[in-house]
């Protein structure tokens, strides 16, 4: 740290309690007042340094004072002691903390060169540009600490002074920066890392040597932390004039949040900053919870509008707190806008916003989940797979074929990326469904207009939207028949792996039509491998179109030795025993739900006493049983492709 030390003799001022005087053989001639502090001075040596005590001293009608009060001295008690050092020249030091507060208290007392050479405010000025502000750290103490000096700071550009050296700083390469800054983060892979230095550990701790260690292009992030958000956003605001780099700016935000707000740190979980909100209640929860939300709106605006230059998973922690905050609407529609164009990187746990609304008793806000997904799908989607042709101006040159083949790949590079990102998408809407169906208050049009949102072919696989299927209507045990089959309609069939078939033929919270149906589709992938040449048209219909490829292909390989009589004859014996079959089973689903009826109604007054015992009047397993002897054993001993020998555990139970 930079400082200057003026004067050259002792110090002889003397303090005692609110007083503070001279120890000398010549008697106090005048007493000044700062602040409620007096102190006990001789006129000759301050009237010949300050032009402000010269006019307070005669007054307007000439008349000499006493006694004198300074109302509102910038930098309080201390600012004014070292003024008075200077003019009686006793020895001090100024430096980063103290130079702000005795410029402005100079200012005061007009301790300027029109009244003596070589002045207060000539020697500050010196020390201001030639050390604090071409230092790094000195500035940044100088700013904070100038802040209490406003207006006096704003008035004398001490403020501005100091954000522009330290946004221009912030613009030096990184290879020319001298000064010693605090990194305490790894450095990044993309930078040469020396031999001798461990893996992890901090690059920046005041002590290393710049020869040993590279420096990151954010090394000034860490630093300027250490300010007021009031300051720290006039400092970035000339950072990002000052042009840098997005991805910059956005870790300087984020080193800041995770220091100042709650809840945005890996080690604080979402209970944890309610808790500590609530813990702040005994104290003055209003100031603190206000401090905190204007502290988040001033993040928000401080976002770059490129995409990318923050991480989903920061900008969902924002979001986080905006709730719990209860931050402005403004700055929570720019936060969902902004997570809505890089949704694909977020993970389940970001997405579990808490709701602190009053008007439900919902525990997660599902409905800022779905505004963020509406403008995750208002994104453009399909570019087009060749370019558009204009008509030809005059004297255009041609475009050769070679660039016109490489638009055409980078189109379609550009669709191929924007149908996985929908495929990650629905995966993961798929695993918050099942995150939120545990809540007992979820309603189900909320569950139903959140799985309609994703596109079907983002969703090859159902497993996952089982999965949530299930675990609402585990939950939910009291929802009606309707509600039932409105929220099992969202699942497809035929989209149904092996694992899930398993599970849902045995699934008594599924209605019984749903279990008919994965068992006719099941028992058809059966038939497609085990070797059949061809099913009618009305049933590969009803196959997906990958499953009806992979059948095709499976055609001419099952049965080389055979001709194409053998095979139609077994293929048609083995298709008129399904057919039957599924005749049967028709009948017999007729007079099971007929049985049901009549069970319902001979067992209508003892039917609460066996609903509390936990035994249903009926289970589709058992109806099963009835309709397919031996099938569902035969499904429990069948081995599942891509499984380890030994225990395994079904994904798709629910504890």
């Amino acid at each position: 740290m930079k400082f200057m030390k003026l004067g050259s003799k002792p110090d002889i001022f003397q303090t005692s309690d609110n007083v503070t005087a001279v120890a000398s053989d010549l008697v106090s001639d005048i007493s000044i007042e700062v602040d409620g502090h007096k102190f006990l001075l001789h006129k000759f040596p301050l009237l010949s340094k300050s032009e402000c005590l010269n006019k307070i001293m005669k007054g307007e009608k000439g008349i000499n004072k006493d006694e004198v009060v300074l109302p509102d001295f910038p930098g309080s008690v201390e600012s004014f002691e070292m003024c008075a050092k200077f003019c009686y020249g006793i020895t001090f030091t100024l430096n980063a903390y103290n130079v702000g507060a005795v410029r402005c208290g100079a200012e005061y007392l007009e301790m300027s060169e029109a009244i003596e050479k070589g002045n207060l405010i000539f020697k500050l000025e010196v020390f201001l540009n030639s050390s604090i502000l071409r230092g790094w750290k000195d500035c940044i103490i100088c700013l904070q600490n100038s802040k209490s000096l406003v207006p006096w700071a704003e008035d004398l550009k001490l403020l501005s002074r100091c954000v522009d050296s330290i946004s221009f700083k912030t613009a030096v390469d990184a290879s020319k920066v001298d000064w010693s800054f605090t990194y305490t983060r790894p450095l990044p892979s993309s930078l040469p890392q020396s031999s001798d230095i461990k893996p992890g550990s901090p690059p920046w701790n005041g002590s290393h040597s710049r020869r040993h260690h590279p420096v990151p292009k954010d090394w000034w992030a860490e630093d300027i932390c250490d300010l007021d958000v009031d300051l720290y956003w006039r400092v970035m605001v000339s950072i990002k004039a000052k042009g840098a780099p997005p991805d910059q700016v956005g870790e300087g935000l984020r080193l800041y949040a995770l220091r100042w707000l709650p809840g945005v740190s890996k080690e604080q979980t979402t209970h944890d900053s309610a808790r500590m909100l609530n813990g702040a209640l005994a104290g003055d929860f209003v100031e603190t919870s206000t401090k905190h939300r204007a502290l988040l709106e001033s993040l928000v605006s401080l976002l770059p509008p490129e995409k990318g230059s923050c991480s989903c998973s920061f900008l969902l922690k924002l979001l986080k707190s905006a709730t719990i905050l209860n931050a402005s609407q403004a700055s929570k529609m720019e936060l969902a806008h902004r997570i809505g164009l890089q949704l694909e990187e977020a993970s389940v746990h970001d997405l579990m916003i808490p709701s602190l609304s009053y008007a439900n008793d919902s525990l997660y806000d599902v409905d800022l989940v779905q505004l963020i997904l509406e403008h995750y799908l208002m994104q453009e989607t399909s570019p087009p797979t060749s370019p558009v042709r204009s008509r030809r101006v005059p004297f255009e040159h041609r475009r050769t074929r070679s660039a016109e083949q490489l638009d055409v790949v980078d189109s379609r590079r550009s669709t191929a990326a924007t149908h996985g990102s929908k495929l990650r998408v629905a995966k993961l809407i798929d695993g918050y469904l099942a995150e939120i169906a545990r809540d007992p208050n979820l309603p189900l049009v909320k569950f139903v207009q959140i799985a309609e949102s994703i596109p079907d072919f983002a969703r090859p696989i159902h497993d996952g939207l089982y999965r949530a299927i299930d675990m609402y209507l585990k939950e939910h045990p009291g929802i009606s028949k309707n509600d039932r089959k409105r929220i099992s309609r969202l699942m497809d069939c035929k989209k149904l792996s092996m694992e899930a078939c398993v599970h849902a033929c045995q699934n008594d919270r599924l209605p019984l039509r749903v279990v008919v149906q994965v068992l006719f589709f099941e028992q058809v992938r059966t038939a497609m491998s085990g070797g059949l040449v061809d099913l009618p048209q009305n049933v590969r219909a009803l196959l997906p179109h990958s499953q009806e490829i992979a059948f095709t292909e499976a055609n001419g390989s099952i049965s080389p030795g055979r001709t194409v009589d053998e095979n139609w004859e077994t293929v048609h014996e083995d298709f008129k025993v399904l057919k039957g079959d599924l005749a049967a089973m028709k009948i017999r689903l007729a007079e099971a739900e007929k049985e049901r009826g009549n069970l319902q109604a001979q067992q209508q007054p003892v039917k609460n006493l066996k609903s509390k015992s936990g035994f249903p009047l009926f289970r589709p397993k058992k109806l099963l049983n009835r309709l397919f002897p031996g099938l569902l054993g035969d499904y429990s001993k069948r081995p599942v492709i891509g499984s380890l020998p030994g225990k395994r555990t079904n994904p798709y139970s629910i504890p």
